[in-house]
């Protein structure tokens, strides 16, 4: 009797009736940390279930989700209840969960989020000493493997937007042990050659423990001395790294890194070409006002608005020439009556004045000065007498002092 060929389809349900059957796989409870967690549109949610040693893929449907009391996440510690089957379409067997009981966060998430609050102190996520990243790259370094599907997806984003913009790869691990060091090291490297404008970091998806060289200690010191500006896109948009927390700018995927690093050169042209009609639209109006403006002056008006001018500054001149006469006028006056009222004040105190009102002076003849005290003349003397018509000259016969005089006026 020969053995009968099988399709995969019936050796996928023949196994699946295996499974569903079995008393301990139909009723299951395991105990694992919680990677690549993803919650579907559906509400079905897809992860996996690990221990140190090996990882189960695991499904939750909506009707079991929406009673979960608290929200899944990569790295919790969990207690998974359900039955164990095959997806025959992919003929993968999976933990179809029933039930999810939280038990604490799983190592790697632990040294997450200690490293995470580490650098923070430490001043590697801070924002103001994030660089901008060049509106128009004209070379960007992509560290990545160059197998990978992101390194595909970043080359046909970037020359599909802008094929001016040249591209670097720089080949390294993107998981494993050494995958740390090489992307710390072409992160220094790159930042020696001088014509590199921006560094994407990329990866594609993957579990926590797949990522983790994204997580590591030396390329999050790397990222924060580049004097580069470093984009990350690592992993779905759901993954976040360490990386892309210190990176100048983290891209969700690595397709949108590409779309973030280059402007789409057909829009530059479009924007170019506005603004080149635009001025061009202007700069033609703005001449031909000007023309119009320049054919209104023929010689017969700017003649006639020529002579304008000058009979209205001839006129400006002689109201210039009233005013300084007008005020040179009221000027002189005011100096002619000031040196008037000078002079009366001075002829007032002169001695002729005092001589016209009946006064007189008493001169020594010989000495030709006036004697102001009888003290200066002694009988015999010949005195002058100064009188406002005249001169008498006279001989003292007699000296009487103040007191004799006044004595004699009184006898």
């Amino acid at each position: 009797m020969g053995i009968r060929t099988l399709t995969v389809s019936e050796l996928n349900s023949y196994l699946k009736r295996i499974l569903m059957y079995d008393p301990i796989l139909n009723n299951i409870v395991l105990k694992g940390e919680i990677s690549n967690f993803k919650f579907h549109n559906s509400g079905h949610c897809y992860f996996s279930l690990k221990d140190n040693n090996s990882k189960i893929k695991c499904v939750m449907f909506r009707s079991d989700s929406s009673n979960l009391s608290f929200i899944p996440e990569n790295g919790m510690n969990v207690i998974a209840k359900g039955y164990i089957s095959i997806y025959e379409r992919n003929g993968e067997y999976q933990l179809y969960v029933s039930s999810l009981e939280e038990i604490g966060l799983g190592r790697l998430h632990i040294e997450f989020e200690k490293l995470k609050q580490k650098l923070s102190k430490a001043g590697y996520f801070d924002e103001d000493r994030k660089q901008k990243i060049p509106f128009f790259p004209r070379r960007i370094a992509v560290v990545t493997s160059p197998t990978g599907a992101a390194i595909r997806d970043i080359i046909s984003v970037i020359t599909r937007r802008n094929n001016l913009a040249n591209i670097l790869i720089y080949p390294v691990l993107v998981q494993g042990e050494q995958a740390s060091i090489q992307i710390a090291e072409a992160i220094e490297k790159l930042n020696e050659i001088e014509d590199i404008d921006v560094i994407i970091l990329s990866r594609g998806g993957g579990s926590i423990e797949e990522l983790w060289a994204f997580n590591e200690e030396i390329v999050a010191k790397g990222i924060y001395k580049s004097n580069k500006p470093i984009i990350s896109a690592v992993g779905h948009e759901t993954d976040f790294t360490i990386s892309d927390f210190v990176s100048d700018l983290r891209a969700p995927t690595p397709s949108a890194a590409g779309e973030l690093a280059v402007p789409p050169i057909a829009d530059i042209k479009n924007t170019l070409d506005f603004f080149y009609n635009s001025i061009k639209s202007n700069f033609t109006n703005r001449l031909s006002s000007l023309r119009d403006n320049l054919n209104n002056y023929s010689e017969g008006r700017i003649t006639k608005y020529l002579s304008f001018k000058v009979k209205e500054e001839q006129q400006n001149l002689d109201i210039l020439y009233t005013n300084l006469s007008g005020s040179m006028t009221t000027e002189m006056s005011s100096l002619k009556e000031a040196l008037s009222s000078l002079g009366e004040n001075l002829n007032n105190l002169s001695p002729l004045s005092t001589l016209e009102r009946g006064y007189s002076i008493l001169l020594d003849e010989k000495k030709d000065k006036a004697i102001k005290t009888v003290e200066e003349v002694e009988i015999g003397d010949d005195v002058n007498i100064l009188l406002h018509s005249g001169i008498i000259k006279c001989t003292a016969k007699e000296i009487l002092k103040g007191e004799n005089l006044f004595e004699r006026k009184k006898g």
